[in-house]
């Protein structure tokens, strides 16, 4: 794995977010959950746990999202491997390995402190679908990569229809007839926005690039999960929260294998 850092100056984020809607119009928060910091922007970092075949993609997801007029992506060495994918506390761990045929396209769960604040988080890729000729292509990952990776921030869907925003946030598939299509592929402006929202305001504590939070995990498997509390129609998405008691929980967002979608919840 490579070090690489990307962070975005100043001059060009004022640029960038002088183009952009007021917040106002941005809605698609993930419930009220965010990193905890004294100050913004903040600069999180995201430890790198993929191989050749995610290193591009993952680069691009942090240049996007590193866009942000609140915050900064720091890409480093990973912490864990891809299989294992630990969290780590006050980080943003990224992973990819072959997690088995087991339903789940993508992963990312948030560690949760104090009902609301991030302390750890995770953004998982499997390469068991993603090595089929369904998924392999280079869209798809992306789009896969970039949502996976906004949801560790607090960041929802801005669409649940199946149609694309144009925005990595929706539920477009970059599949089939849309293998070729770029649509979808990176955050767009209501997306930086809906951050502005959220770290709208200061905290007194920080729960970024710590080492003692609460190292509250959960497995590849939905039995870890929790449970389910939003189920999309289509059977596109789910999410899923492990209740620890105390304000501490475990959040996950998990995007289904198109196999999976529309299928009974078990």
């Amino acid at each position: 794995m490579r070090t690489r850092s990307v962070l975005v100056l100043a001059a060009a984020a004022a640029t960038t977010f002088s183009l952009l809607p007021s917040t106002a119009q941005a809605s698609h928060a993930w419930g009220s959950y965010h990193w905890a910091r004294t100050a913004n922007p903040f600069t999180l970092p995201v430890g790198d746990n993929v191989d050749s075949s995610w290193d591009a993609h993952l680069d691009t997801a942090v240049s996007d999202w590193s866009a942000s007029s609140v915050m900064d992506l720091a890409e480093r060495p990973g912490s864990t491997t891809g299989r294992k994918c630990r969290a780590q506390a006050g980080t943003v761990q990224v992973c990819n390995a072959s997690y088995g045929f087991n339903g789940w396209l993508g992963l990312a769960s948030i560690s949760i402190t104090g009902g609301t604040h991030i302390t750890q988080g995770t953004a998982k890729m499997n390469d068991s679908y993603f090595n089929t000729a369904t998924y392999n292509n280079p869209n798809e990952r992306l789009h896969v990569m970039c949502q996976e990776v906004g949801h560790t921030f607090g960041l929802g869907h801005t669409s649940e229809d199946g149609s694309s925003q144009n925005t990595c946030m929706d539920y477009f598939s970059n599949t089939g007839a849309n293998a070729g299509s770029t649509q979808s592929t990176h955050p767009n402006q209501h997306d930086y926005a809906m951050l502005e929202q959220i770290y709208a305001h200061l905290d007194t504590t920080s729960t970024v690039g710590t080492t003692t939070a609460t190292a509250r995990t959960v497995g590849e498997d939905r039995a870890s999960w929790g449970r389910e509390v939003f189920h999309a129609a289509d059977g596109s998405h789910s999410v899923f929260v492990r209740d620890f008691g105390g304000g501490d929980k475990v959040v996950t967002h998990v995007t289904w294998a198109l196999d999976r979608q529309g299928a009974a919840r078990s």
